[in-house]
């Protein structure tokens, strides 16, 4: 039966690192930040576009895969920062990439972003469709922050890639569970810009173009929905918590993550992180996350990974993966 692996991964973050103390001005302190969001630095660009960091990652992982950008069918880009409202990102980075015979698109759903194109990528691979897909994970947050509040501390800029691959082998993604709920499209959200409220001078005047988050409920949302689909997907697939290796899931904050640690009853020691090093970086949290655990640990042939994100809408998801 067909399925869709990780054949390659890459990333990349901007060499301009911004610490916590840079966020004093705005009420905040090292101390807070790294005990609350787990966060002491984040890499914040000076002038590369998202679709540069996103090539950048794409070429790593693409290289990693042991293939050219020739061979890539699909390019998924998932983003809410492109470089332009149109085209899409993903246009940008196929030119930059030279990535020829590749269809190329990009999908929002914010910090679930990424989660959702490898589920959107998977499904391509499985129906014959197409056999090399590169997804990428790509955002610059800095953009649409306001750094005169203090929520301006929560993101950072990166990008993360990987290519899934066609294999009749049994390895690979097991599942997917995917949810959306837009009644909670007002906790995490940017006003300005589209359709609803055009730009304009007053939107301009207003700050509507940065981002606007309820803390309080992003964390309520998270430390509900992802323990509950994480446990309706292991038990669809009569997998017990216990035989997860390690759980790469979006980085919200420590606390979040620590939270729904414990709901699942996974040890935390299995739990990765690196929000310490890049903050929240959105779309490229768990592409991210990913290149690293995989090319810093070793794995054995029936190891399960197990995948979870929240974001904005609201978002939320989790996939299981077979070694």
């Amino acid at each position: 039966m067909a399925n869709a692996y990780i054949k390659g991964t890459g990333s990349y973050a901007p060499k301009n690192v911004v610490k916590n103390d840079f966020f004093e001005s705005v009420g905040s302190s090292d101390k807070w930040i790294f005990e609350n969001l787990g966060i002491k630095e984040r890499r914040i660009s000076t002038g590369e576009t998202t679709s540069d960091l996103a090539y950048q990652a794409g070429l790593i992982a693409i290289q990693d895969a042991g293939l050219k950008p020739q061979d890539i069918d699909l390019i998924i880009i998932a983003t809410a920062t492109a470089d332009r409202l149109a085209p899409s990102c993903a246009c940008f980075v196929q030119e930059k990439l030279k990535a020829i015979n590749a269809v190329a698109f990009d999908i929002s759903a914010v910090c679930s972003g990424a989660l959702f194109a490898i589920a959107t990528g998977v499904q391509y691979i499985k129906s014959g469709m197409y056999k090399n897909v590169l997804v990428i994970g790509a955002d610059t947050f800095s953009n649409i922050t306001d750094w005169e509040r203090r929520d301006a501390v929560f993101f950072g800029d990166g990008a993360g890639a990987l290519v899934l691959s066609h294999t009749t082998q049994d390895k690979g993604f097991v599942d997917f569970l995917l949810h959306t709920d837009g009644t909670g499209k007002d906790h995490f959200t940017i006003p300005g810009g589209g359709s609803e409220k055009p730009s304009s001078k007053q939107t301009l005047k207003n700050n509507e173009h940065t981002f606007r988050m309820n803390g309080p409920q992003v964390y309520k949302t998270a430390i509900d929905v992802v323990p509950k689909c994480i446990d309706q997907l292991l038990s669809k697939n009569n997998c017990d918590i216990a035989q997860i290796k390690y759980l790469l899931p979006h980085q919200p904050s420590i606390k979040i993550l620590q939270e729904i640690a414990r709901r699942v009853g996974l040890p935390f020691e299995k739990v990765k992180t690196n929000m310490d090093r890049y903050a929240n970086t959105s779309g490229g949290t768990i592409p991210i996350i990913l290149d690293e655990t995989l090319k810093n640990n070793t794995f054995e042939t029936g190891d399960l990974l197990l995948f979870a994100a929240v974001g904005a809408g609201w978002t939320w998801g989790t996939a299981l993966y077979k070694w």
